[in-house]
């Protein structure tokens, strides 16, 4: 491979893209600005309060979340407890100034007052879109040296259960999916170890050595894809003949990564 990721230019990428706001007037207007200044985003779903928002957000990953803070049956800083860390970027657009400081607290990419100026929009969704493409430049080229590590073959994981402990070659694992709090652990040799960790802490220990989180319930070990199936949304195929779904803001990820090794 002559090229590296990092010195690759990425492929500018669609934005996908949730509305929340209480009042459909505003989510109106926000999808004909979207639309008139800033090109290209899809609008995935939209959401009138607190509970729709939460249910759509258990469907679907958006890139981008417009999120309003008072929802009626609650807030938008409520919602956002409900996800952790997410995976997708935020910019609150609210009447109310006095939540600014607790926006940021949230790592918020933008705070835009009501009513939406169409420029400040366009220019927080440009700002939105920049972080993304740098997060994706920054894990492509981590997953880069992490595929091409030798020492990798050596790492150790130590999985406890409430009746073993397991010392595994981090080669000898396929996958991991997520199971509540738990975390199914798939190996090789088709044992599967149920650990009381969650996914979570197995995304964050894995990545280092060539594992990648492509969708919310699973960690796949890249070393043992055998392919990529573009129908359906996006799956790969693992060692095992393990058919993994491809969340749709990842699946770029991949594509990019696998592009990488033919060139």
């Amino acid at each position: 491979m002559n090229l590296s990721i990092f010195d690759k230019k990425i492929k500018p990428k669609m934005l996908r893209t949730i509305i929340v706001d209480d009042e459909l007037h505003v989510r109106e207007t926000l999808k004909s600005f979207l639309h008139k200044y800033c090109p290209p985003v899809k609008v995935i779903g939209e959401a009138g309060s607190f509970t729709q928002a939460n249910k759509l957000l258990q469907s679907v990953t958006p890139d981008l979340l417009l999120l309003d803070i008072q929802l009626g049956d609650g807030n938008g800083f409520e919602l956002l407890k409900q996800y952790g860390s997410p995976d997708f970027k935020i910019i609150f657009i609210t009447a109310h100034d006095q939540y600014a400081v607790q926006a940021f607290k949230v790592s918020a990419v933008d705070f835009i007052l009501k009513p939406v100026n169409p420029l400040e929009l366009k220019e927080a969704v440009e700002k939105a879109r920049e972080v993304l493409k740098n997060e994706l430049r920054i894990k492509l080229e981590a997953l880069e040296s992490n595929l091409s590590a030798n020492h990798k073959h050596h790492k150790k994981l130590v999985i406890k259960t409430l009746e073993n402990i397991y010392l595994l070659e981090t080669s000898q694992l396929t996958h991991c999916e997520s199971e509540g709090s738990y975390t199914r652990i798939y190996t090789t040799n088709q044992e599967v170890i149920l650990s009381s960790r969650g996914i979570r802490e197995y995304e964050d220990m894995l990545f280092p050595v060539g594992f990648c989180r492509c969708h919310r319930s699973y960690v796949i070990n890249l070393a043992h894809i055998k392919r990529f199936e573009k129908s359906e949304g996006g799956s790969v195929i693992l060692t095992g003949d393990h058919k993994i779904p491809v969340a749709s803001r990842k699946r770029q990820m991949l594509l990019e990564l696998f592009e990488s090794f033919t060139e």
